[in-house]
């Protein structure tokens, strides 16, 4: 094993793993992608050489009895996040696990509690945090741009475009519950990075659609600790007119909007009002990863906690425990 350096496995290559974070193991400084594993062979094979990977599973135990390997990324569906989570730091590794962290409250109680009985660490992927647009809000937030911050309003409005066979994200065993599951966990994490804990959460989810056997339009109001004030609607079956990637804060001297999906910032104030454009890296994982990488190495606090990811699955489960 190198000195100083994270030596990494892959459990679970597909999709998110081929740009969004895969390569960035191998680009980050003090980091080493040395293992992939996929339970079909070809495709593990197959991602490997592409990437140029020196070693290959089909079996998550081959990998975690590696000794070279002291960090294990975790990219599998939600539904086997809490179980590969939990044979990783059994085995000694360190862990860098997708989003959302676990399924439910339960399995996140299981998961924190599995952390802090152990002396291995884990860093749930809530990459956004660390991208330029959203360092820029934090910083406006801080700097108190608009004043004093009253509420937040967020609509993400999507129309139904999964016309193929239903992805696991439309399983709720498998996701939890829907697109909600896969995409608002960023979200939510991040009004919690902006304007930290709540006081009390509430919502309502429903299956307007029937379409599948999850439900697709999603209210939900927070009240931080701060008396700063959410609302937010997802729906995921709305027609094209109505499509919408929102969210705006709003200050007693002005506003910051933005959308989740494009990289344009609007600051509006009583004296100015500005457009910011953003660039994000070619593997969006990438700022993120390092943060891990030097928290695994003890040079930083940890960059998203256990804890964290526990607060997203809680608000998540009121918003949809309906």
């Amino acid at each position: 094993m190198l000195h100083n350096t994270i030596i990494w496995g892959i459990i679970g290559c597909g999709d998110v793993a081929e740009v969004k974070s895969g390569p960035a193991f191998q680009k980050c400084d003090n980091s080493k992608l040395l293992a992939v594993m996929r339970r079909d062979t070809a495709l593990a094979e197959d991602f490997a050489k592409r990437h140029q990977v020196p070693l290959w599973y089909d079996n998550a135990d081959e990998l975690l009895s590696n000794p070279d390997i002291n960090a294990v990324y975790i990219a599998t569906p939600p539904s086997t996040h809490l179980e590969y989570s939990l044979r990783s730091l059994e085995a000694g590794k360190n862990v860098y696990l997708e989003k959302p962290m676990v399924l439910s409250i339960n399995e996140s109680i299981q998961l924190s509690k599995a952390v802090s009985n152990s002396s291995q660490k884990l860093v749930v992927a809530h990459y956004r945090r660390f991208l330029p647009m959203y360092l820029k809000v934090k910083q406006f937030i801080g700097d108190n741009a608009i004043g004093i911050i009253k509420y937040i309003d967020l609509r993400f409005l999507q129309p139904f475009n999964f016309n193929s066979k239903p992805a696991w994200r439309l399983n709720a065993s498998v996701s939890g519950g829907g697109y909600f599951h896969d995409l608002a966990p960023h979200q939510i994490d991040l009004m919690y990075h902006f304007f930290g804990d709540f006081e009390s959460v509430k919502g309502i989810s429903v299956n307007q659609s029937g379409r599948f056997d999850v439900d697709d339009i999603v209210n939900g109001i927070i009240n931080f600790k701060n008396n700063i004030q959410f609302r937010g609607i997802w729906g995921f079956d709305m027609p094209k007119h109505l499509e919408e990637d929102t969210c705006i804060i709003y200050g007693d001297k002005g506003t910051i909007e933005f959308s989740f999906y494009k990289d344009e910032l609007k600051l509006n104030t009583e004296t100015e009002n500005k457009v910011f454009n953003f660039k994000n890296p070619e593997h969006i994982q990438q700022p993120l990863i390092q943060q891990t990488v030097n928290y695994f190495l003890g040079k930083r606090d940890n960059p998203c906690p256990v804890e964290d990811g526990e607060l997203v699955i809680s608000i998540m489960e009121e918003f949809t425990k309906n």
